[in-house]
C-alpha cells in the first residue's frame, strides 16, 4: 500500500497562487493513478484533478480547469497541484489520492485505494 503525505497549503489572498505537493512512499508509486480531491466545511469531498500513471493524461473539474495544473514526477515519487488565480471558493482541505485500477470513473472517492491526511488551503477575499 502506498503512503501519501501532502504539504504546501496555507493562507493566500484571492488572485494568488499556491503549489501543493504530495510525497508517495511504500509500494511503487509509479503504478498508481493519482488525483487531488478537496473538502470544504460542511460539504462532500469533491474531485479536483487526476493524472495518469505516466503523466501524459490529465483531467480537471470544470471550475479549476483554467487555473490549476496537476503534474507528477515518478523519479521523485511526487505529485503536484499548481493553483493560480485562487478564489475564496477554493478554500478547503486538499487531499492527495491514489488508485491502482484503471477506471473511467475517476471522480468517485471510493475508487481510490489510499489517501493522505490533507492540507488546508484558505483563500481570503
Amino acid at each position: 500500500q502506498v503512503r501519501l503525505v501532502e504539504s504546501g497549503g496555507g493562507l493566500v489572498q484571492a488572485g494568488g497562487s499556491l503549489r501543493l505537493s504530495c510525497a508517495a512512499s511504500g509500494r511503487a508509486a509509479e503504478n498508481y493513478f493519482m488525483a487531488w480531491f478537496r473538502q470544504a466545511p460542511g460539504k462532500e469531498r469533491e474531485f479536483v484533478a487526476s493524472i495518469s500513471r505516466s503523466g501524459d493524461l490529465t483531467y480537471y473539474e470544470d471550475s479549476v480547469k483554467a487555473r490549476f495544473i496537476i503534474s507528477r514526477d515518478n523519479v521523485k515519487n511526487m505529485l503536484y497541484l499548481q493553483m493560480s488565480n485562487l478564489e475564496p471558493e477554493d478554500t478547503a482541505v486538499y487531499y492527495c489520492a491514489a488508485r491502482l485500477t484503471d477506471t473511467d470513473d475517476i471522480y468517485t472517492r471510493d475508487n481510490y485505494d489510499a489517501w493522505g491526511q490533507g492540507t488546508q488551503v484558505t483563500v481570503s477575499s
